[in-house]
């Protein structure tokens, strides 16, 4: 009882020590906000101010609470698959049984040796651009990176509000920066009153300038994944696939990439609420015929397409246009599942 009562004590001083660098960033805005409406006080400049403002903190509040997405159950072991995997020794024979689940299932991606994708820790085969995060300890569906200043994971189902904190904390930033500049200029040349404010316009010019060259840098790099299609991890080491690496694997042209995070409606792009296309679990790739195991004529092609239609199982390579909810009205593979476990029990009675 020992052992695991330090473990959890441990897990407890954990969790808050994650939350202090949000605390600081919370401190910090808090403190930006007394300084510019309180003691700078600009009355023409509080409007914009405080739309820019609320914006920053919907878009940072939707990062920090929004819960990563795991992968459905389809992609974790059943109970006999478990006893089954564990009696088999570590190597070949391991990978076939996987192999044999993975083959139902939208995977395309493979590890460095070519092998399936696979988490001991959440007993799951992983979808394609999930990975499993060590502070989380969970598998999370197209992790991009952990975030310390956020105290949680980024992936699929806040990268989006990621992205516009990025945005609207660098514009907050310019913001203060530009309105606050004069008056930076003139603590310098003695044209202030000597007032307590005067160390608030100046601390409030170098904090918010200093901000917006970090946040500038990180938001361009974002800005270029997402016109790449890439996550961080996915920048760090490129995406395996069957046929072997390939770092444009998951591009599909700007406009697709961009509207896979942001969404197809224009009216929500700015907007802190969820609209990115797709279920997590399986994406369109810019690979068509590249798949070793499969045939490659073009009619293989087209038998892929035709059986998807009929209701069976989910086409065994990628292809340019027929697996994809993210460019046509096609629906995702988990709707196709739903649909086909539908058409099967009606048959059945």
């Amino acid at each position: 009882m020992a052992p695991s009562g330090s473990r959890s004590i441990k897990r407890g001083c954990q969790r808050v020590l994650y939350w202090i660098p949000v605390l600081f960033i919370a401190l910090i805005v808090a403190w930006s906000y007394y300084a510019y409406v309180l003691q700078l006080c600009i009355v023409i400049y509080l409007l914009v101010y405080h739309v820019v403002f609320i914006m920053f903190v919907w878009a940072y509040w939707q990062t920090i609470f929004t819960k990563p997405m795991n992968p459905l159950k389809e992609f974790h072991l059943s109970y006999s698959d478990k006893e089954l995997l564990e009696r088999e020794d570590r190597g070949e024979s391991q990978q076939e049984i996987l192999r044999r689940i993975a083959k139902d299932l939208p995977i395309y991606t493979r590890t460095n040796s070519g092998a399936i994708r696979f988490c001991d820790r959440c007993q799951l085969l992983k979808p394609d651009r999930c990975h499993h995060c060590s502070v989380c300890d969970k598998c999370i569906l197209k992790m991009d990176h952990h975030c310390p200043w956020v105290n949680n994971c980024v992936g699929f189902s806040n990268y989006k509000f990621f992205m516009l904190f990025l945005a609207y904390s660098l514009l907050y930033c310019l913001f203060i920066t530009a309105t606050d500049l004069k008056y930076f200029i003139k603590f310098w040349l003695n044209g202030l009153p000597d007032t307590q404010a005067k160390f608030h316009i100046l601390f409030l010019f170098f904090s918010a300038s200093m901000f917006s060259v970090s946040l500038a840098s990180l938001f361009i790099y974002h800005c270029w994944l997402v016109c790449k299609n890439r996550s961080t991890l996915e920048a760090v080491r490129a995406p395996v696939f069957r046929h072997g690496t390939d770092k444009n694997g998951f591009s599909l042209g700007f406009s697709k990439n961009f509207r896979q995070v942001f969404g197809d409606e224009v009216k929500y792009w700015p907007v802190p609420l969820f609209s990115s296309l797709g279920d997590g679990c399986s994406f369109p790739t810019c690979l068509v015929n590249l798949d070793p195991e499969q045939p490659s004529s073009p009619s293989s092609s087209n038998s892929a397409i035709k059986s998807v239609a009929e209701g069976h199982q989910f086409p065994s390579k990628p292809l340019r246009e027929s697996q994809s909810r993210l460019l046509t009205s096609t629906p995702s593979w988990s709707e196709i599942k739903a649909k086909y476990a539908t058409f099967s029990f009606k048959n059945t009675i």
